[in-house]
């Protein structure tokens, strides 16, 4: 099933956190933090300006993009978790 989001809307994958530290530590998973990194799956058209054109999305499918820990609405889709974001909630594209 594809989502599509509307708007100025994203819909994100969330990447799975490293386990393992820089120094070689294995975290536990209590021990780690809620990955705030995603792969973007699906764009909506943009958000919506005075004139009534959109604006176009600055994120395109398929980009890595950060944002913050408590950004967006987490969905069910198909048995996977996804995330839905605003445009604005996305702090950076990874390239």
């Amino acid at each position: 099933m594809k989502v599509v989001p509307l708007g100025d809307k994203l819909v994100v994958r969330r990447l799975d956190p490293t386990a393992v530290t820089a120094a070689g530590i294995v975290l536990p998973d209590e021990a780690q933090d809620a990955p705030c990194q995603g792969r973007v799956l699906s764009v909506g058209d943009g958000a919506l300006l005075p004139d009534g054109s959109r604006a176009a999305p600055e994120v395109h499918e398929g980009d890595r993009v950060v944002f913050g820990q408590f950004a967006g609405d987490e969905v069910s889709i198909d048995h996977e978790k996804l995330l839905i974001l605003r445009a604005a909630d996305v702090l950076a594209v990874v390239r």
